[in-house]
């Protein structure tokens, strides 16, 4: 009996030890900085990141991909490995372990969005045109610098005529068959799952923090489980001794699929896809939702629990119309919404939060559908990416939109880890979309998202005393550059927040207290 607990205990502490995002110095929120060099990233890590109070980095898959011309050099390419060498667009091998050095020294995490499912398309061709020089044969499914061979796939697997998923209510088609042509792994193979291991457990011992885990509703639960069990603890340079890499898997779970994303909970966090498509129908106002609805926010509207929950406004593929979520989901091209949007979010105590750093494309919408979603990041006419340049007003240039940057979300980010820890309380509405809610004693929000003027006067549970607007200024040199709330001894504020205001919400936290 002591026995079975120690290994009760031993497979509890394991995953638990994956649900951790490891965050250091009171930070909570994760930024995903989509497609940016790693010379930038570890620059930005320096400079911002750790200045501001973000926990960690979600970087672009660091795998050697092919190298698309047709459309030119889109964004998903990185999503078609054809080995695990450290390679990319991003930079190279030496860039890559100088920006997890340099971020991790300034208390920035990385996280790696690490790409396992598969291969390259099945029509990639054959030769060298790969992120570093690679010859790979999709034809033949020889990848020689992995090793992996035809022996490696799922074909014998899939009983589809064609080998591609057809039916997503056939669990064995979705996980045995190819996802959009992608070379499907047989990661029931003790050999691929040594390989995937090698792969992750060399940017472990790197220094990364965790892994964002692609597509893992296309890999059996066993047998992710299989290649976590072989994955090395962080490095003790940064991290405490004895823990277990942060795993957070991609599963998208509407709620209309038999693949449910509560079977990949024991392994790690799960991205809640949910979140996102609702949170921009209630800030719409589509389908007859309303601000004062989110109450009862969280697993009151049927989400996972909050401590499996990695949560996001939009993630690069829904904010093109990929992935989950349709056209509820709301983008830095609806920033007055968004911003909102990411209010609610970072103040709520739901989830590990991730922030959106985008570039900005040429859209071309035909039916409803963008014909360029393809479209990769600002780069040179050869195809390499763009630096990231800072404007002198500290917003990005050159099509970088750098959300995080924004004012408003940066100050959020703050907010999030002042009030860390803190209940959900002293929650007003109007019945309709002018909403409040505080964190215990040390953060309080009000959103008006009427067509009318908000004039109220609530209980914020903050000690008495003068408060800078962190939404719209900052609290700078013993002053407010925005609006000021004075907070009565009784905790008791009065706020006016007009429907046409450039930001109409106010945030507030002890910090920002003069």
């Amino acid at each position: 009996m002591e026995i079975k607990l120690l290994v009760l205990a031993g497979l509890f502490g394991l995953s638990l030890g994956q649900h951790d995002p490891h965050m250091k110095l009171g930070r909570t929120s994760i930024v995903h900085l989509f497609e940016w060099r790693w010379a930038d990233i570890a620059t930005e890590c320096e400079r911002y990141l750790a200045p501001k109070g973000f926990g960690g980095v979600q970087i672009s898959p660091p795998s050697e991909s092919v190298v698309v011309t047709n459309p030119w050099h889109p964004w998903w390419q990185r999503y078609q490995p054809i080995s695990y060498n450290l390679c990319s667009r991003s930079g190279t091998e030496e860039e890559l372990r100088d920006m997890i050095t340099r971020c991790n020294d300034v208390g920035v995490n990385i996280y790696v969005d690490a790409v396992i499912n598969h291969m390259c398309g099945a029509s990639a061709g054959e030769g060298h045109h790969s992120s570093c020089g690679t010859y790979f044969d999709a034809n033949k499914k020889n990848f020689s610098s992995v090793p992996f061979s035809s022996l490696d796939f799922n074909d014998g697997k899939c009983k589809t005529a064609n080998g591609e998923i057809e039916d997503y209510h056939n669990i064995f088609q979705v996980r045995d068959c190819r996802l959009v042509s992608l070379l499907d792994l047989a990661m029931e193979k003790d050999f691929v799952r040594g390989k995937v291991a090698e792969y992750m457990n060399k940017l472990i011992d790197m220094g990364v923090a965790g892994f964002r885990m692609d597509a893992c509703k296309h890999m059996w639960p066993g047998d992710l489980s299989a290649v976590y069990d072989r994955l090395h603890n962080l490095s003790t340079k940064w991290f405490s001794s004895g823990l277990k890499p942060f795993i957070y898997q991609e599963v998208i779970d509407l709620g209309w699929e038999p693949i449910k994303a509560s079977e990949y909970f024991g392994l790690g966090r799960v991205t809640e896809f949910k979140y996102s498509a609702k949170l921009g129908i209630v800030v719409r106002k589509w389908e007859n939702e309303k601000l004062c609805y989110l109450k009862s926010w969280g697993e009151g509207w049927a989400f996972m629990p909050s401590d499996k929950a990695v949560v996001f406004v939009d993630n690069h593929d829904n904010q093109r119309g990929h992935g989950a979520g349709g056209a509820s989901v709301l983008t830095f091209w609806d920033a007055r919404l968004y911003k909102m949007a990411m209010g609610i979010m970072l103040a709520h105590p739901y989830g590990v939060t991730r922030v959106m750093s985008s570039y900005r494309w040429d859209r071309n919408f035909e039916n409803g559908k963008d014909k360029n979603d393809w479209i990769g990041p600002p780069s040179h006419g050869n195809g390499s990416t763009k630096a990231v340049p800072i404007n002198p007003d500290t917003t990005c240039g050159d099509g970088w939109v750098c959300e995080h940057r924004w004012r408003q979300i940066r100050n959020m980010v703050k907010f999030r880890n002042v009030v860390d820890g803190q209940p959900f309380s002293n929650w007003w509405d109007n019945g309709n979309n002018q909403i409040a809610f505080g964190r215990g004693s040390r953060g309080f929000i009000v959103i008006n998202n009427d067509d009318w003027n908000l004039h109220e006067t609530l209980s914020t549970g903050l000690p008495g005393g003068i408060y800078c607007d962190i939404i719209s200024g900052d609290k700078l040199s013993g002053g407010c550059t925005g609006k000021q709330i004075q907070v009565d001894e009784d905790g008791r504020a009065h706020f006016n927040i007009g429907n046409w205001e450039y930001d109409p919400f106010i945030a507030t936290h002890v910090d920002a207290k003069l």
